[in-house]
């Protein structure tokens, strides 16, 4: 009687055991892959977080060659303004020199 309890208690506590590993195995595998899930949602982030920042330089890079292009638009417009006003101011001197001359 005492091995037929002890064989049956053995059976049970197998049996629980393997009951056991099976919840283990299946808590095991929901803790990986909430895992693997939670990286790759974190890598995901860290993506669109550097692609935002590349966004913004692309963006800050294009307004500053927009700005230094109106710049230089602009020193040119102003060179050409000073260069018609010398090329004015020497023609009427020179007027003024030849009227000066005919005068003479």
């Amino acid at each position: 009687m005492r091995h037929k309890f002890l064989a049956a208690l053995a059976v049970v506590s197998a049996v629980s055991l393997s009951a056991c590993s099976e919840k283990t195995e299946d808590s095991i595998e929901n803790t990986g892959s909430a895992i693997g899930n939670d990286m790759s949602s974190a890598m995901d982030r860290a993506g669109d977080t550097i692609d935002n920042g590349l966004d913004d330089a692309g963006r800050a890079i294009d307004n500053g060659a927009a700005r230094i292009g109106a710049a230089t638009d602009e020193a040119a417009e102003d060179a050409d303004r000073t260069a018609d006003e010398a090329k004015r101011d020497v023609g009427d001197t020179l007027q003024e020199a030849g009227s000066d001359l005919q005068n003479d």
